[in-house]
């Protein structure tokens, strides 16, 4: 072994793994994940799955990617372009070429680097040789047949030993951004505690890879990202989807009403079943549903006894359940409806992010149906949002949607782990048994919410169902009047909620020539781009919304105070159309982006600045 490495520090760094399905991509990077977390790196990541379930290997359509940013300062997103690319094989380096900075360390596996796997990635001439890697330090890394020697000895298949080429892989990055290996060592323990034979086969590998990179010239310098200088408190990396599951249980145990999820798996959103389906002991209850509309039905089944009830799904799911969703508007029955938003219409692009559901969740039902719609902004504050979505079901007697996307879903950062105690206390609508001339839809004066009585109830004997019913009483009417007085009591009940959110905050100046705006899973390259311009001493804000509907009671004071306004978000323009009808006062300038990605900081830069070159 020669001198030891040169270590550099830095500020921040981004690395992508990329190679087919089965390469064991994701954990990889959960594993680097998980080890920046432990030492304290701030840290967003971003996961990207091949649509197709079992895409032909060795092809772009199947390559599998995991991006990780990691920071001594506060990261918000997972970067724009990679400081180090792994490639398994060919096609992960085709498809990610365009995602790495100039000079960026390429890791390859060159034993996966040969005609065969050229062709099918689409190559006509070998990338190693044709000049389109001048520049980059290309590290040829034998990774497949130094795992299987390793693995030889300790009897596995090359199968078997395939498998575990992930962890050469972990070895080296280890090697390269200076980590206790031990820390590697633990998280492989704990994945696969139940089976003591994978576990130490994976640890070979890992020291395999950690000392091929530490031999070899070509890593004569190494990293080093410092813990981040500004957490303080207890942190662990989490997901949008587990965040969004955990806020779920935290505002069930803070109102001390059970939960119930009637969910159908579907994609990006099974992940909150699957979280919850192992919390039986607090008091959560799972269904998996045959069909979406068996899930929402189960939840307004579980919420007319009095349940949390919730139902979670994505954007084909959503338009399934809008009938079921109308029935709790009209019983006005407490429901969260979560609904991961991923690229459509029909099946679409599953495992991709977007934000096309936002008219959907707004308008998507027959009749004069309102509900509360809020939208969660970064994979931690999923949990956030949950919670409060709860809150305002149960507090205000309703159906709330709580929007979130593919991106934040899978995507991971560290969250700040609250103490439920200190959460904001979550009232009910409940009444005691034989409560004093109960009628099923008299209200409170402050919210219009109806009381809520259950099932079994001494005295509570009520009707309510999807025929009209009467005010106050809930007999079934069909009295053309009363209609018209309950369908605008359930109009006014959701214009109520703007005096129990928060005014609409505005990062940067109140008054500013160009105003961004943004709404739920946007918020981290919006955020990043804005404070770059800020610190370039341009005249700018952000204001990202995470109310929707009701919209914060300042909307109308944020929007008149800037000169122009420019919309960001990942459709072809939902929001700003309905800023349009109810603010038409304004003008809306449009950045959209509908390829399956989130935005770029970068791309977002390019467009404020030729904004406000025009002021």
């Amino acid at each position: 072994m020669g001198k030891k490495p040169n270590i550099v520090e830095l500020e921040e760094v981004v690395v992508k793994f990329a190679g087919d399905s089965g390469d064991g991509m994701q954990l990889t990077g959960s594993q680097f994940s998980d080890t920046s977390a432990f030492i304290g790196n701030d840290l967003s990541t971003f996961p990207d799955y091949p649509s197709e379930i079992r895409a032909p290997q060795g092809t772009v359509a199947g390559v599998s990617g995991f991006q990780v940013h990691i920071g001594h300062k506060d990261v918000s997103t997972p970067g724009d372009l990679a400081d180090v690319l792994v490639a398994m094989n060919p096609a992960a380096l085709k498809a990610n070429m365009k995602w790495v900075k100039a000079e960026a360390t390429i890791i390859i596996d060159i034993d996966n680097f040969d005609d065969k796997n050229f062709k099918k990635a689409g190559y006509i001439e070998d990338p190693l040789n044709d000049g389109s890697l001048e520049g980059f330090n290309i590290i040829k890394a034998p990774i497949t047949e130094l795992t299987r020697a390793t693995t030889n000895e300790l009897g596995l298949d090359s199968k078997t030993a395939d498998k575990t080429k992930n962890q050469f892989v972990a070895g080296i990055l280890f090697f390269l951004f200076n980590r206790d290996i031990s820390i590697g060592e633990n998280f492989l323990q704990d994945k696969f505690k139940s089976k003591p034979e994978l576990v130490e086969a994976n640890e070979a590998v890992l020291h395999a890879g950690f000392n091929y990179a530490e031999t070899i010239e070509a890593f004569s310098t190494t990293f080093l990202v410092n813990p981040a200088k500004n957490k303080k408190g207890l942190f662990r990396n989490i997901s949008g989807n587990q965040a969004t599951a955990w806020g779920l249980l935290a505002a069930s145990e803070r109102a001390n009403i059970g939960l119930f999820l009637g969910s159908y798996p579907i994609t990006p959103a099974s992940e909150i079943l699957q979280e919850l389906s192992g919390m039986k002991h607090l008091d959560a209850l799972t269904f998996q549903a045959e069909d979406e509309i068996a899930g929402i039905c189960s939840a307004i089944g579980a919420s007319f006894s009095g349940r949390l009830a919730v139902t979670s799904t994505s954007g084909p799911g959503l338009a399934l359940k809008g009938e079921a969703i109308g029935l709790a508007v009209i019983t006005e029955l407490p429901i969260v409806i979560v609904n991961v938003q991923r690229g459509g219409p029909s099946t679409g692009l599953p495992t991709k992010t977007e934000q096309s559901d936002l008219l959907q969740a707004l308008y998507g039902r027959n009749g004069e149906s309102p509900v509360v719609v809020i939208a969660a902004s970064s994979p931690a504050n999923c949990f956030d949002y949950a919670y409060k979505a709860a809150k305002l079901a149960l507090e205000h007697m309703s159906p709330v949607i709580l929007l979130t996307d593919g991106y934040l879903a899978n995507g991971s950062e560290l969250w700040h782990i609250p103490e439920v105690k200190e959460m904001a206390e979550i009232g009910t609508r409940k009444v005691e048994d034989n409560h004093e001339e109960y009628f099923p839809y008299s209200r409170d004066e402050e919210t219009l919410a109806r009381m809520w009585a259950t099932p079994g109830q001494e005295g509570m004997r009520h009707r309510i169902g999807g025929l009209e019913k009467a005010d106050i009483t809930g007999e079934v009417s069909h009295d053309p009047m009363n209609h018209q007085i309950m369908v605008e009591k359930r109009q006014e009940k959701i214009n109520k909620v703007v005096n129990f959110i928060p005014e609409q905050e505005v990062l940067g100046e109140d008054s500013a020539d160009l105003l961004v705006v943004g709404w739920g899973g946007t918020y981290g390259a919006l955020f990043t781009a804005v404070s770059e311009l800020q610190e370039e001493g341009h005249s700018i804000s952000l204001a990202q919304f995470n109310y929707i509907n009701p919209l914060p009671g300042n909307t109308e004071e944020v929007l008149k105070s800037f000169k122009k306004r420019v919309v960001c978000e990942l459709n072809m323009g939902q929001f700003a159309n309905y800023l349009r009808s109810k603010h038409p006062s304004y003008e809306y300038q449009q950045y959209n982006k509908v390829q399956g990605l989130p935005f770029m900081i970068s791309e977002l830069k390019i467009k404020f600045r030729e904004l406000l070159e025009k002021i």
